[in-house]
């Protein structure tokens, strides 16, 4: 199947509310521009520079998503023109994001992720820290980012009722924190679910799903 018939497939099956994000890193931009043309205008990359060098070769309709580990050093690079970036798990970053964007005199939107696996090499912060970041004077202090929402990712297993019980638990996380609306905090978008998941996912509550290889084939 072509890349187009792969994302008409994947959206027909996806709920209204739920935003999909194609995750295009490694991939050539003429991938990028067939998924484009058949409509998708959501993309993810998880390297600012390679993410920079699509943005500029590319229609500036696309929403970039930056959906990797963030480096506070490369921040600057992505600031002009990102979107949304997903792995924000500490507020070091989050100082740096707001630095840059004061300097663009933009906001940026932010999701803060949440270790929800088992696996030790995952990124996130936990839900003390989380609660001790959204409360601590120097997150309200920031002016010129928004945290819109959260964003996990599950254990590498097959084990479906483990994968559930993680996704249900930043679920009630979301559910928790979704009730606090402060000038710079308010969570609508859960992000979670990939292309081996997504569809359980979808089904505990997930509005945003990142989906690479069911779209562009293995990498």
């Amino acid at each position: 199947m072509t890349i187009a018939e792969n994302l008409n497939l994947i959206k027909q099956n996806l709920p209204d509310n739920v935003t999909l994000v194609a995750v295009s890193k490694t991939k050539p931009v003429a991938d990028l521009m067939e998924a484009y043309n058949a409509g998708q205008r959501v993309f993810g990359e998880n390297k600012i520079q390679e993410m920079t060098e699509k943005w500029q070769q590319m229609p500036k309709d696309i929403e970039w998503h930056m959906i990797g580990h963030v480096q506070s050093n490369k921040v600057k690079y992505m600031v002009p023109y990102v979107k949304l970036i997903h792995g924000v798990d500490s507020l070091k970053l989050l100082k740096e994001i707001n630095r840059q964007a004061v300097r663009w005199r933009k906001t940026i939107n932010c999701l803060l992720q949440i270790h929800i696996a088992e696996e030790e090499t995952k990124f996130g912060l936990n839900e003390k820290e989380l609660d001790e970041l959204l409360n601590s004077e120097e997150f309200k202090s920031f002016t010129n980012i928004k945290v819109v929402g959260l964003m996990g990712m599950a254990t590498f297993t097959d084990n479906q009722t483990q994968i559930k019980r993680e996704f249900d638990h930043l679920k009630a996380i979301f559910d928790t924190y979704k009730q606090l609306d402060t000038p710079n905090l308010k969570l609508e978008t859960l992000s979670m679910g990939m292309s081996g998941d997504y569809q359980l996912a979808i089904a505990c509550g997930s509005t945003m799903v990142r989906i690479g290889s069911s779209i562009f084939g293995s990498r």
